[in-house]
């Protein structure tokens, strides 16, 4: 048995089962779950029907790695619409079943564990794939703090310099998980930095960025490289996902996209981890990326949601629009001494409602788990369940 197994640590959603397994929710309201972020918009009709119409053909043949030509057509022509940035879709594009399956697949590419203090930065509270990907890819985790004061964005600047020397991947995720937070340009400038002086490779995973509350839209990662000169996108891979965007999780279909020199390498990777998309849900994808309007409308329905839902919360709670993304970040109440856990255990058992604790998605370091205070409300309901769980989550505490 690979030894790097026994490195994994439980994924958050299994210790929450295992936090409330002797919770016995009141009966007296429909169960309400904030827990995982699952989108629940219907999927839009369209990618439906392109999906079953592809099934007639599209089964009868063992499917290319690389992908079709056509979907990565439409995804550089999403990328140039979206970023206004140019790739090649022959040599700068790669379809992926979703970024999970890639952000993972990407550090066992380009990990080399043979040299010393192998390690992997990635941002604390976290998606716990980075962190797996990187033991698995025989590299250590390093942890960068959320900072509060900053809308919870990580402080890389924090990191000692005989980290940055030994670093080899740095995770960045914009707009973050859990926190909703947007790096601006001038830290994609530092990080540029560090990368041209110490030679790792930037994993930039923007899986939630097409639901934003702002404006503007987040900025993205090959697009704050083309502001700043670098159109070879050097040492840079951006990862996204369809999931969110177009509420498909079910297709698992994404792409990612960037420097030349590490698409070729990841492809060969993938060509022996078996790892190509169904040529149906390539033609759905490649009509997904196309089109804007469900997009636009997509992102309508969260806006309403977290402009009811924020406001309500704000009165009990330490909680604050986010930049983007469809989480809640927010800080539990006094009276619970800052126990994520046991809030969490209350509410599902008075008011049926199910929340993520925040020290669930973060790791102690130096004694203080930045997550720790805090649960991860995912507003992915339709908008009067999502209210209703509000109203609830206000009578609750309130009513400590």
């Amino acid at each position: 048995m690979n030894p790097l197994l026994s490195k994994l640590q439980p994924y958050p959603f299994e210790r929450l089962r295992q936090l409330v397994a002797d919770v016995t929710p009141h009966p007296g309201y429909t169960p309400i779950s904030l827990g995982i972020g699952e989108p629940k918009h219907a999927t839009p009709a369209f990618i439906q029907q392109t999906l079953a119409d592809a099934l007639g053909t599209g089964l009868a043949s063992y499917p290319a790695t690389g992908g079709d030509p056509a979907l990565r057509e439409a995804c550089a022509s999403w990328l140039q619409a979206r970023y206004g940035v140019r790739v090649n879709p022959a040599t700068q594009v790669l379809p992926v079943l979703g970024t999970r399956e890639a952000l993972f697949a990407l550090a066992q590419t380009v990990i080399d564990p043979t040299r010393p203090g192998a390690t992997v930065v990635c941002p604390n509270p976290f998606y716990q794939i980075y962190e797996g990907a990187a033991l698995l890819a025989g590299a250590t985790p390093h942890y960068v703090a959320s900072d509060p004061a900053r809308n919870f964005a990580p402080r890389w600047d924090q990191v000692p310099d005989e980290v940055w020397a030994r670093t080899q991947l740095v995770y960045v995720c914009s707009p973050g998980n859990p926190t909703g937070a947007v790096m601006p340009l001038d830290e994609w400038k530092m990080l540029f930095e560090l990368s041209d002086r110490h030679g790792f490779v930037i994993a930039s995973d923007e899986c939630y960025s097409e639901i934003y509350f702002r404006a503007d839209a987040p900025l993205g990662g090959l697009e704050a490289a083309a502001k700043l000169g670098r159109d070879d996108f050097r040492r840079l891979i951006m990862l996204t996902s369809l999931s969110k965007r177009s509420n498909v999780p079910g297709m698992r279909s994404g792409f990612v996209a960037g420097d030349a020199s590490l698409i070729k390498p990841f492809l060969l990777y993938r060509t022996y981890h078996g790892s190509a998309m169904s040529p149906a849900v390539q033609a759905a994808s490649a009509a997904a990326w196309g089109d804007e309007a469900h997009v636009i409308e997509n992102r309508r329905l969260y806006r309403e949601k977290f402009e009811r839902v924020t406001p309500m919360l704000e009165q009990v709670m330490d909680v604050r629009l986010p930049d983007a993304a469809f989480y809640l970040w927010a800080g539990v109440p006094e009276a619970w001494n800052s126990s994520d856990t046991q809030f969490a255990r209350e509410l599902l058992a008075q008011y049926n409602v199910a929340v993520l604790p925040g020290s669930y998605l973060a790791r102690e370091v130096g004694g203080h788990n930045p997550g720790r205070g805090r649960v991860r409300m995912a507003l992915v309901a339709d908008t009067a369940e999502c209210v209703e769980a509000a109203e609830r989550i206000v009578q609750f505490i309130r009513s400590k």
